[in-house]
């Protein structure tokens, strides 16, 4: 705006551009940088995805702006009505000549980010019925292998191993390695559920790590992983830290185990309390068969005493009994020791087939370093790849030097 030549003289008159600027430059000088609480109120974020709202207190309030990039950064999901600790700088926007708030970091007060962050995380999830007991399944009774999404180091992997193999030594344990922390984790463990969904004979998953803080779980609070979880066709038994720590995971997994040793303990039957159970029931089924020679024998005499004659029928009435009883508790003594040996000859059947087993005997497991697939054909390889190797205890790297076709 120019100035009529009749004013351009006149002492201290400015345009309104320049007087804009000139309270732009007064409060970069007097504010720069600073630190702002108040409340957000009027909220609106458009197609942009910038943020613009007003932060107030009781006797005041000032417009707002915070920039798609600096939006996206937020752990957590603004809201009107939530009090916040603002760091920007205040200028004038000068289209409006009005004072504005440009924020560059915004935190909940009261409540650490990832804390609000996760919270809200439950209540959305929560509102969808992700936590829901009526949409969570039973665990297999014997699964037939048991798929396991941790880190290859650390004592989760070796405890939940360890366990299975102590409780059911015939079950196969296949473990899918993951990050467990890190900002690449959540998208291993959503990977690595969905790998384990295309094995066969996967029964059971159980997907965890060791304890930690809130930041080092936070990867199993994460949104992608919780509705891997809530999408998996195999049933979920969650394995996170210790009994005090409750994340996302633990709340939409078909069962919550306290530790990674609980977890391998709900997937599989202790084979030791499976025998006792079969020695009890076979006392408690010859006890019955006990009681129900008795009762025969008890009728038999009462019919004796209310039969006059022939006392010769009641008699030979009485010894078959006898001798029915006799060969009822001999047939059943058989069934039962034919019923144990079974049960131990599946178990050492089972033993037998469990890769841990192969690899106790010498064997090994190739798998190429680039993608962690089995090889289980030379033709497959080239000269030069790398491989992973796996031993009964420990593992090798190693790279192919010649292949030598079958």
């Amino acid at each position: 705006m120019r100035l009529p030549p009749e004013h351009r003289s006149v002492p201290g008159l400015l345009t309104v551009s320049e007087l804009t600027r000139l309270v732009q430059r007064v409060l970069q000088a007097a504010c720069g940088e600073c630190w702002v609480v108040g409340e957000v109120s009027n909220l609106r974020v458009p197609q942009s995805g910038h943020a613009y709202f007003s932060l107030k207190d009781e006797h005041a309030q000032i417009a707002a702006v915070m920039f798609r990039a600096a939006r996206t950064r937020l752990p957590f999901q603004l809201q009107d009505g939530m009090e916040v600790i603002a760091r920007g700088r205040v200028d004038v926007y000068a289209v409006r000549g009005a004072l504005q708030l440009y924020i560059e970091a915004l935190e909940p007060r009261g409540l650490g980010a990832l804390q609000l962050a996760l919270e809200q995380l439950k209540e959305r999830l929560a509102a969808e019925g992700l936590f829901a007991d009526a949409r969570k399944r039973p665990l297999p009774f014997l699964p037939r292998a048991v798929g396991i999404v941790t880190a290859l180091t650390g004592a989760a992997v070796h405890d939940m191993v360890v366990t299975l193999r102590s409780r059911w030594p015939g079950v196969h344990a296949i473990i899918r390695p993951v990050r467990v922390q890190g900002d690449g984790a959540p998208a291993d463990i959503v990977a690595a559920i969905a790998d384990l969904q295309e094995v066969p004979d996967v029964d059971v998953l159980l997907v965890g790590r060791g304890g930690g803080s809130l930041e080092d779980l936070w990867a199993f609070n994460d949104e992608r992983v919780a509705r891997a979880i809530a999408a998996s066709r195999i049933p979920v038994v969650s394995a996170v830290g210790h009994e005090i720590d409750v994340t996302v995971a633990d709340l939409v997994a078909d069962r919550r185990a306290a530790t990674p040793t609980a977890a391998a303990t709900l997937a599989v039957p202790d084979w030791r309390e499976l025998e006792e159970r079969v020695a009890a029931q076979t006392l408690a089924l010859q006890a019955a068969a006990q009681r129900i020679v008795q009762r025969g024998g008890d009728r038999v005499n009462h019919l004796a005493r209310r039969l006059r004659d022939p006392r010769q029928i009641v008699r030979a009435m009485q010894v078959r009994t006898d001798e029915l009883g006799e060969r009822a508790k001999r047939a059943l003594d058989a069934m039962l020791r034919l019923a144990q040996q079974q049960v131990r000859g599946a178990a050492e059947r089972l033993h037998a087939l469990s890769p841990l087993a192969v690899l106790d005997r010498g064997f090994s497991i190739t798998r190429r370093a680039r993608d962690g697939s089995v090889v289980r054909d030379a033709a497959q390889l080239e000269a030069g790849e790398r491989l992973a190797l796996r031993f009964a205890r420990g593992g090798a790297r190693a790279r192919v030097e010649d292949v030598e076709s079958a």
